[in-house]
């Protein structure tokens, strides 16, 4: 790609479909890839294995700045905090229930931004989260906004917890991707919201495989 994009900022409520959008993205486009959610997923972890309560923001804070989380391997599902490597432990059902109050925490969210950024330094990168285009990198080449329906989000999450064996209702993860939708958009620091100058993609029936070429695409053409 002689042209195009080389930061690819990539938004979306949850189960949109940006992990896997945005991990094979960066696959096909031989660039960088970070997921900013299992950051978040890492000092979460970290809260409840310290004890440290996920309402006090201030030693959430001092938590988050005393262990920078390191990323581990290209593929983005692993990470290294407090000398601890981390993988499918990010994903327990523990870490699921308080990871959204841990990122509404202002002054985690402030120190994993600048930890982002220092990544994003490095150039050629795919990354995902929920305030990318608007916070964290404001000036990436390429902003998308990834969106499905509620329905379709809830049904996608069912079906990877159920992979894992997590025994849950469909009904059950719809009202909670709901709830999630709106703790994520109400917060008063950095609301999932798309910016401005963001591209909007429904994934509604489409493939990842289609998804990820109208990106392709999309950043060529820049």
């Amino acid at each position: 790609m002689a042209h195009g994009a080389s930061v690819i900022a990539i938004d979306g409520p949850v189960a949109a479909g940006k992990t896997v959008v945005g991990r094979q993205l960066a696959r096909d486009l031989g660039f960088a890839y970070l997921d900013t959610g299992i950051m978040y997923r890492a000092v979460t972890w970290l809260a409840l294995r310290t004890g440290t309560p996920v309402e006090d923001e201030p030693s959430l804070g001092r938590l988050a700045k005393d262990n920078p989380v390191g990323l581990e391997g290209t593929e983005g599902d692993r990470v290294s905090v407090a000398g601890h490597s981390l993988g499918p432990e990010l994903r327990d059902p523990k870490v699921d229930n308080n990871v959204s109050a841990v990122s509404k925490a202002s002054q985690v969210r402030r120190e994993l931004v600048a930890q982002q950024r220092r990544i994003a330094t490095q150039g050629k990168i795919v990354m995902i989260g929920r305030d990318i285009g608007t916070v964290v990198l404001p000036d990436a080449d390429l902003k998308v906004y990834l969106t499905a329906s509620p329905e379709k989000r809830a049904q996608r999450r069912w079906q990877e917890m159920q992979y894992r064996g997590q025994d849950i209702t469909l009904e059950k993860v719809l009202s909670e991707t709901l709830k999630r939708d709106q703790i994520d958009s109400g917060r008063d620091d950095s609301p999932l919201k798309p910016a401005e100058d963001a591209w909007e993609l429904n994934t509604d029936g489409l493939t990842i495989d289609q998804v990820v070429q109208q990106i392709i695409d999309r950043s060529r053409a820049r």
